[in-house]
């Protein structure tokens, strides 16, 4: 890995997702990132069959050291300021005022150092009549209006990964590296502030747009339909997803695929309106045919005639897949004390250099000693 931000130092007093997401990112592109936890439990997402590794905690925690500190006690704290003290970042997602009563609010803190860059991750933003509700990936979703277009009204489920959770980290860490770009202007650093309401709702702006400017409220089916998504179950259980999109050509070569040239002189699928307005026939028509191949049958044919598409895979076979192994999305390192740590890579590479290098996410506290010591080197 090219690490960009060597030299950079984070301290990421994150718990759950959000503020460990941002600290990773940051992680990820080489920044020393320095996890502060509470004694004897740490991040609560470490809780797992009476452990203290699960995988919740090792999905955002690699790349990372951890040291155990309780800021309400006067060593700790001091040990804990002298880390501020020449940092560059620092990540929390307490509720709002939680921070202040820990002593680690932004005001004490950017005291301490003008130049950090201090980040503030909550539910529903700082101020405001929900400020203080507690708020979680299913809220923030449901908040923002983005789960109304992830939600099957005819059975109605709450259905995939946190993406509030990880999209908030993924923002603060973007506010994160404008405030560090403007400091090297101005030599002074800001706190940046981003709630999940903000960022799901910033992350739904095309529902948002289409209401603005065209008075439509989307719903779960309102893009798939215009872009012509399909899923379908093939001959043997597995599924394929089609993206259609608006190029005839991609229909044609459907069309060939499916051993149907003629389907176009149906007027119900002559054009991409007719297709968008009778699509409900036209996905009957398709899993009909796709039923009578197997999915590999399938790909090899749509793969020739250039159509785009690609198996719906489960986690166990993504991975397995040419290209993903082309382009060694998996990534693996060995802990000292759980073992083979496996986990995706960073998806930016430098220069053609792809980040295959990881840190396994650290043992609560395993690295106590050694940041101590550096610190007393520094003093």
């Amino acid at each position: 890995m090219i690490p960009v931000l060597q030299g950079l130092k984070v301290i990421e007093q994150g718990t759950f997702i959000t503020g460990p997401a941002a600290g990773m990112l940051l992680g990820d592109l080489g920044a020393d990132v320095i996890k502060v936890e509470v004694p004897q439990t740490g991040d609560p997402f470490r809780a797992f069959k009476n452990g203290l590794y699960s995988p919740h905690y090792q999905t955002y925690n690699r790349n990372k050291r951890s040291i155990t500190l309780d800021t309400k006690d006067a060593a700790d704290r001091e040990v804990f300021d002298a880390l501020i003290a020449d940092a560059d970042v620092y990540i929390q997602n307490f509720r709002p005022g939680v921070a202040e009563k820990l002593g680690v609010g932004a005001e004490r803190l950017r005291a301490l150092n003008p130049k950090l860059v201090y980040v503030a991750i909550s539910g529903f933003g700082a101020t405001g009549p929900a400020a203080g509700r507690p708020a979680y990936d299913t809220v923030a979703q449901a908040a923002s209006g983005f789960l109304n277009l992830l939600v099957n009204p005819e059975n109605p489920r709450v259905v995939g990964p946190a993406i509030a959770d990880a999209l908030t980290g993924f923002y603060a860490a973007y506010g994160a590296l404008g405030a560090l770009f403007e400091r090297g202007r101005t030599g002074t650093g800001r706190k940046v502030e981003v709630s999940m309401l903000e960022a799901m709702t910033h992350f739904n702006l095309d529902a948002f747009t289409h209401y603005f400017q065209v008075d439509e409220v989307m719903g779960p089916y309102s893009r798939p339909s215009v872009s012509q998504s399909y899923v379908l179950r093939c001959a043997d259980g597995k599924w394929i997803a089609l993206h259609m999109s608006s190029p005839e050509k991609f229909w044609r070569g459907l069309a060939v695929a499916i051993e149907q040239p003629d389907i176009f002189e149906d007027a119900r699928f002559a054009t991409r309106e007719a297709r968008i307005d009778n699509q409900e026939t036209l996905i009957a028509l398709l899993g009909e045919r796709f039923r009578t191949q197997p999915r590999d049958e399938w790909c090899r044919r749509l793969a020739c005639e250039d159509v785009p598409h690609a198996p719906m895979y489960d986690t166990s076979e993504a991975l397995e897949d040419p290209q993903a192994k082309h382009l060694q999305l998996m990534t693996s390192a060995e802990h000292p004390v759980m073992g083979l740590f496996r986990t995706v890579r960073s998806p930016v590479s430098f220069d053609g250099v792809r980040a295959l290098e990881v840190r396994p996410p650290p043992m609560l506290g395993e690295h106590n000693d050694e940041i101590r010591a550096s610190l007393k080197q520094r003093h």
